[in-house]
């Protein structure tokens, strides 16, 4: 009986290694998107920061070339960009169809496009691409940034879909959620706004403390769905072990 439940105890173990290496597997392909941080901040901000993360999907090509594109339908303000080592920024600007009336006077331009080029994000590693910001549009409740990847070897990946029927879409584009609130300096939602605050002051610390905590979150759901699953095995073989012993 002993090796009966010895036996039982193994499969459940080999289940639940093959389970959690699923988890983290999904976890992987999930955090490779382009994505835009902090998820969200408050309608009308002032004075903030955008990341855009740029991770390397590819095993045997560099991603190369990263194209942003910012909504003109509802403009963002007074855009500035950090400066990257090794990559080189170009920024492009457009005439909006509805100039935007703020305390400083009436803005007819805005910037549309930013791509960085010359520099190499390498298989397994990511890239965070600062944009400051002057204001936030406080007239809708997503900024959809439609985004482009150019690997070495010539692929281009689209990240230019919208979420349709509750779906995440293959290419998601990177959107930030504009939520209602006071639009201060900064102001940000209570999901991004220590991240902002922080790369004001220490870009690196900023940085270092949103990705230890992607990681706490996804160890942390890994660890419960192990956790039952080893539960659960060990249930069955006290069951089979009484069963054996009838």
């Amino acid at each position: 009986m002993s090796q009966s439940i010895s036996t039982t105890l193994r499969r459940a173990g080999t289940v639940t290694a093959l389970a959690a290496a699923g988890l983290f597997a999904a976890a992987g392909v999930a955090s490779a998107h382009v994505t835009v941080h902090p998820e969200s901040y408050a309608k009308g901000a002032t004075d903030g920061v955008l990341t855009f993360r740029v991770p390397n999907e590819e095993d045997s090509a560099s991603t190369t070339k990263v194209q942003v594109f910012l909504p003109t339908d509802h403009p963002v303000l007074g855009v500035l960009v950090h400066p990257q080592d090794g990559w080189t920024a170009k920024v492009t600007t457009a005439k909006l169809k509805k100039p935007v009336k703020t305390d400083d006077g009436t803005i007819t331009d805005a910037v549309s496009e930013i791509t960085w080029t010359g520099g190499k994000i390498g298989a397994g590693q990511y890239e965070d691409f600062d944009v400051a910001f002057g204001q936030l549009p406080d007239d809708t409740g997503t900024l959809t940034f439609k985004t482009l990847q150019t690997y070495s070897d010539g692929k281009v990946v689209r990240w230019i879909e919208e979420p349709a029927g509750g779906e995440e879409p293959e290419n998601p584009a990177p959107a930030l959620k504009l939520t209602a609130g006071a639009g201060g300096a900064g102001s940000a939602a209570s999901t991004g706004g220590p991240e902002s605050t922080s790369k004001a002051g220490d870009g690196t610390t900023a940085k270092a403390a949103a990705a230890s905590d992607s990681t706490a979150r996804g160890l942390g759901i890994a660890g419960l769905v192990v956790g039952a699953l080893g539960l659960a095995a060990a249930g069955f073989a006290v069951v089979r072990g009484r069963g054996g012993r009838a």
